[in-house]
């Protein structure tokens, strides 16, 4: 629907346009909503703007992904490591509350090279 006048010259890229703008729309809602951000779910009920602070947050950390998809060389290594975000973030938060993560990049590394990442943890026989 618009109320953009149509004629023969401009329907075609009115048309265009419109089915772009459903698609970025569509994929950016599939991927907050399905795939590791929960967006659908609400949070703060009964707490005024709650819901709409935690949902911008949401946006945010989304946009904060992107952006690092694009220009992190780190992320990119730790995002092929997984066939979906959801699995990463999975990982990631595993990570993050069993280990004391010194910085980002730590993080990122174990998690772009599971297999480099090594524990020691002494013999419970050797007293």
């Amino acid at each position: 629907m618009t109320n953009l006048p149509l004629s023969a010259d401009n329907a075609y890229e009115i048309a265009r346009a419109g089915r772009t703008r459903w698609k970025v729309e569509n994929e950016l809602f599939n991927v907050i909503k399905n795939k590791g951000y929960n967006l659908e779910h609400s949070y703060g009920h009964g707490k005024q703007y709650l819901c709409s602070t935690l949902g911008g947050l949401m946006l945010l950390a989304f946009l904060i992904d992107e952006i690092q998809e694009l220009a992190c060389r780190l992320f990119q290594a730790a995002r092929g490591t997984y066939h979906a975000r959801i699995v990463l973030w999975e990982k990631l938060r595993a990570l993050f509350f069993t280990f004391d993560i010194k910085n980002w990049e730590s993080l990122m590394r174990a998690l772009a090279n599971p297999s480099a990442f090594r524990m020691d943890l002494p013999d419970p026989t050797s007293g």
